[in-house]
């Protein structure tokens, strides 16, 4: 009998236990009963009670390896009464439960991964031309980028290598059909001529950037890059990115957080906000380019502003560190801070499965 793993597994049970979405609350009681092998891990089930006069419920944790301390996240109670006879077979149940739901996750994830690395935006125009050599110096002298164009080069298009990525812009004169620009330029409660300036914009130079480069970070530098030299373009009205339209000016602005090593987040995500009953609402909207999650904050009652900027802390993160969020979790900015996560279908963007990031308080 391995007591030190014994005791760390009624620890990390106690923990589960404990978490809002559980009990909310240490069990009042918990036992050791016994031991199974499953999938070449040890597993350990446990009794416990939610107060000293309740019933006895069913409780596992593991798998452990060997002599390892660290359990591999099987633990789990769907708080059915414990019945000696029973445990182990209901214990193995909870434990393949839990393994197959992990297995889909981690196939979901990396279904995210072949989809992520689209980077496709457009710089809304007042009229249908442009000017391609000062688009091309800004390249240069903003951003030090040579925009080599081949012998097929077209006045209507800027195509070039840059490293393993391709970068396109091509102007279209004519707008971006079906009102798509002015529909999602509602989104944008910072700059109030949003609408105005997508349903007047009479052509686009459309920007995308492909190529074999692995580095999803290197790809979306690049492409916030390129719609920042568009900015520069004196018929330039809006930019057209992750579900919104914004400011050229404002995105200019933080593009230029990369000449200061930072990663220009509020260039490639818009941190949505908006009222319910309950509260202030946030989503993020551009994280799913980098094979993520998009996150959501449901009735916080705080500042928009604080809202905001915690979702903007928590996607920086997120694309810094590669960092994985994953359901069941929690996500913080301290030890003491943690915000549970939840993962199910988005409430500000139906058809997706979001992050729900608890706001108030720590967990």
């Amino acid at each position: 009998m391995n007591q030190k793993q014994i005791d760390a597994a009624r620890q990390a049970m106690t923990e589960w236990l404990a978490h809002p979405q559980e009990l909310g609350k240490a069990p009042a009681k918990i036992e050791y009963t016994e031991t199974f092998e499953l999938h070449d891990m040890r597993y350990y089930i446990f009794r416990y009670k939610k107060s000293m006069l309740g019933k006895w419920l069913l409780g596992v944790c593991g798998g452990y390896e060997g002599d390892e301390l660290e359990h591999c996240g099987h633990v789990f109670s769907e708080m059915e009464e414990y019945d000696e006879s029973t445990a182990v077979e209901s214990a193995k149940n909870m434990v393949e439960m839990i393994r197959s739901y992990w297995m889909q996750q981690a196939e979901e994830a990396e279904e995210r991964k072949k989809s992520a690395g689209v980077f496709l935006g457009f710089a809304l125009l007042s009229d249908d031309g442009w000017d391609k050599e000062q688009l091309m110096s800004d390249l240069k002298e903003k951003w030090d980028i040579i925009a080599e164009e081949d012998e097929d080069k077209r006045e209507d298009s800027l195509i070039f290598s840059c490293g393993d990525m391709l970068a396109a812009l091509s102007l279209m004169p004519a707008p971006i059909p079906d009102g798509e620009a002015e529909t999602n330029a509602e989104n944008n409660y910072m700059w109030p001529e949003a609408v105005k300036a997508a349903r007047e914009h009479k052509a686009h130079i459309m920007v995308s950037v492909m190529g074999n480069e692995q580095s999803l970070i290197e790809k979306g530098k690049l492409y916030v890059k390129l719609l920042a030299a568009c900015c520069s373009q004196k018929n330039v009205s809006g930019i057209y990115s992750s579900g919104v339209v914004f400011e050229p000016r404002f995105y200019e602005a933080f593009a230029d957080m990369m000449k200061d090593g930072r990663l220009p987040v509020f260039n490639w995500i818009w941190f949505g906000l908006y009222r319910s009953e309950k509260g202030v609402c946030g989503y993020t909207y551009g994280i799913e380019a980098f094979g993520k999650d998009e996150m959501e904050v449901l009735d916080a009652d705080d500042e928009p502003s604080e809202v905001r900027d915690f979702l903007a802390g928590i996607a920086s993160y997120v694309l810094e560190y590669d960092a994985e969020l994953l359901d069941g979790e929690t996500v913080g900015f301290s030890a003491e801070d943690k915000h549970s996560i939840t993962r199910s279908q988005g409430s500000a963007l139906p058809g997706k499965m979001t992050l729900k990031i608890s706001y108030e308080g720590s967990v």
